[in-house]
């Protein structure tokens, strides 16, 4: 593919904001692609998947360029290292001078002795990494570098999958049946410009992701609660789940993320939601003992979902992981007091640290505030064993 500087340029631009600046990857390739309305779906797409690809491997790029990139020319340089392992020819251009795939390739194969270069990652991560994962830590961290499968979810208040894969065809979108109501994208497109997403027939969300809903246990008529709801797409789920019967309350602390979620459920035809903003700790004391189920989506290190927000590794910290394990604490316990006698909660993390999930889990049941509740059920998933994002869900009843 030829190479254009128009291209190169907004790249470098997006880096520029996401390192310096930053800038959360999506938002940012999102306000980079907006503000030339000239480039075609296909500059779009070579834009959008380079600076993403940049981002996943940083740390090594920058290795190889033996700079941390601070100025314009840095930034093209990288952007040159990363082409060129690409097996793409670079123009002539004064930004990429000095820049030799042979050296490049042998400079490579150099840092792929240390595991936290080759997979890019700061050194603490990858110390964490092992600590928590053992032998599973290597392959974990390689898939979680991989490109994410694109997934949806048929509406089923609207729709079946039959009805979305032919209305995607119709479009020029080919997707294949996975499971339940997942559809596994063939091709990448836009997909929310298509007919059937404004007619609201499908959601994108991961497989891993489409595995929480379900496992709460809903049914038609009871009154459920999303506490950690966030824009709502694990809610729109259990709408359909509940077929809009009964009464479904997204609560999030982020009252922005609820009104995009009321969008959402417009498009979606959800009836039987409210959204209710936790302003104070009344809201959730106003609940207690009252929800046949409560699902906690509690707030994480997002270590499962670093193949979508591959900047997440450059955004994380010790300490920042210590701050949101003892916030999910904090959820867990204050929040599983909103189900009734006989309810039952589903605990989820996008996470793949057994301190985040299992160890958390064991912690609750082993405190008093985790008197009267059983595990049901509980499944880590890992992208390089199940294929989809890192993942954790277990499902708890309270017997009193």
């Amino acid at each position: 593919m030829k190479l254009y500087a128009a291209h190169l340029h907004a790249i470098a631009e997006a880096l520029q904001n996401i390192f310096r600046e930053g800038a959360y990857a999506d938002r940012e390739i999102a306000r980079v692609l907006k503000a030339d309305k000239r480039r075609g779906s296909n500059d779009r797409a070579f834009i959008a998947e380079h600076t993403y690809a940049i981002v996943r491997y940083y740390r090594l790029y920058a290795h190889l360029a033996g700079v941390e990139p601070q100025s314009k020319a840095d930034w093209w340089r990288l952007i040159g290292i990363h082409l060129l392992l690409n097996d793409y020819q670079l123009p002539d251009w004064r930004e990429f001078q000095g820049l030799d795939r042979e050296e490049l390739q042998s400079a490579l194969e150099a840092a792929r002795q240390d595991r936290a270069l080759r997979e890019s990652i700061p050194d603490w991560l990858d110390a964490l990494g092992a600590s928590e994962l053992g032998e599973e830590w290597e392959a974990t961290i390689a898939a979680l570098n991989e490109q994410a499968p694109v997934v949806l979810r048929v509406n089923r208040l609207k729709a079946d999958a039959v009805t979305v894969i032919e209305s995607l065809g119709r479009e020029g979108i080919v997707v294949e049946p996975l499971a339940d109501d997942a559809l596994l994208v063939t091709e990448r497109k836009n997909l929310f410009r298509t007919k059937a997403f404004r007619q609201g027939l499908f959601e994108v969300q991961d497989y891993s992701s489409q595995q929480a809903a379900p496992a709460l246990e809903v049914e038609p008529g009871q009154l459920v609660v999303d506490a950690c709801a966030g824009a709502g797409g694990k809610s729109l789920h259990l709408a359909a789940l509940m077929e809009n019967k009964g009464r479904l309350l997204s609560l999030d602390i982020h009252g922005w993320k609820l009104e995009e979620l009321k969008r959402r459920a417009r498009r979606n035809g959800v009836a039987n939601l409210e959204t209710r903003p936790i302003t104070s700790t009344k809201v959730i004391k106003r609940l207690t003992a009252k929800a046949d189920r409560v699902l906690l989506d509690v707030p994480c290190s997002g270590l499962g979902v670093l193949r979508r927000n591959p900047d997440a590794k450059w955004k994380l910290s010790p300490e920042s992981v210590d701050r949101v394990v003892e916030e999910q604490r904090q959820i867990l316990a204050d929040y599983s007091r909103m189900v009734k006698p006989g309810g039952k909660l589903v605990y989820a993390t996008c996470s793949i640290l057994p301190r985040e999930n299992g160890e958390q889990l064991a912690a609750f049941l082993s405190s008093p505030a985790g008197e009267g509740w059983e595990l049901e059920e509980e499944r880590s998933l890992l992208p390089q064993r199940d294929g989809y994002d890192g993942f954790f869900i277990s499902r708890l009843s309270r017997t009193r």
